[in-house]
């Protein structure tokens, strides 16, 4: 690895070890994390004390095949509204 990459690398995992130290998922307040690939959206609420995903959503799932979603703005929305619902269904 270059010098630079590696540089970017210890710098990322370091960032993320100290917010995930700070930011901790209960089961009454589930932490959001959203991960965006170049192409697509997922977002899931997890509740770290009992180590399992409440809900998910993904712009991968069938109710987005055929629309023109992806990994922009419409995509956000859809997403993010699909992973409320399921959050308010599931108490």
């Amino acid at each position: 690895m270059t010098t630079i990459a590696k540089k970017r690398r210890d710098s990322r995992l370091r960032r993320h070890r100290r917010v995930r130290k700070k930011i901790h998922g209960t089961a009454q307040r589930p932490r959001l994390a959203v991960y965006r690939s170049n192409k697509h959206l997922v977002a899931q609420l997890i509740d770290d004390d009992s180590g399992r995903t409440v809900v998910s959503a993904s712009s991968l799932e069938a109710e987005f095949r055929g629309k023109q979603v992806g990994g922009n703005v419409v995509a956000a929305k859809a997403v993010g509204s699909l992973v409320a619902e399921r959050a308010k269904q599931a108490g």
